[in-house]
C-alpha cells in the first residue's frame, strides 16, 4: 500500500499543476491571440504562404487539433487541483486505490492508477462495441 501524501509532496504538485495551467493557458492564448476564427484565418494564412489548398487544410487541422489537446490537459490539470482541494487527489478514481507519488510526480493530473489507466488505454483503442 502507497502512503498517503505528505503536505510537501501536495505543496510540490500543486505548483506543477500551477505551472503547466499557467503555461498551457499562455500557449491556447498565443495560438488564438490573432483571429477570431482559428480554423478560417488559419487556413487563410496557410493558403497565402503555400497557395496549395491541401496542405492549408492540413496545417490548420493541425492547429486545431493542436489547440484541442492542450484545451483537454488544460481540463485534466484543473480537475486534479479541484482533486487537490478535497481529499480525492492521489486516489484513482475507477478503483480508489493509491496513485503512487512517483507517477504523480511525472503526470500531477493523473486521475488513475498504473493498472486502470493501462485499462482505459486499452480500452479507448479498442474503440466502442460494435451495434447491430
Amino acid at each position: 500500500m502507497t502512503a498517503p501524501l505528505t503536505d510537501a509532496e501536495r505543496r510540490e504538485l500543486t505548483a506543477a499543476l500551477r505551472a503547466r495551467r499557467k503555461t498551457l493557458r499562455a500557449e491556447i492564448a498565443a495560438k488564438l491571440e490573432v483571429q477570431d476564427n482559428p480554423a478560417l484565418m488559419g487556413l487563410r494564412n496557410r493558403m497565402e504562404e503555400t497557395d496549395d489548398w491541401a496542405v492549408a487544410d492540413l496545417e490548420t487541422a493541425l492547429d486545431i487539433a493542436e489547440i484541442s489537446r492542450d484545451a483537454g490537459e488544460l481540463r485534466d490539470v484543473d480537475a486534479a487541483l479541484a482533486r487537490l482541494t478535497g481529499d480525492g487527489y492521489g486516489e484513482c478514481t475507477e478503483c480508489g486505490g493509491p496513485i503512487p507519488y512517483a507517477r504523480l510526480v511525472a503526470n500531477p493530473s493523473a486521475a488513475r492508477c498504473i493498472a486502470c489507466q493501462e485499462r482505459a488505454e486499452a480500452a479507448q483503442r479498442r474503440g466502442p462495441p460494435a451495434t447491430l
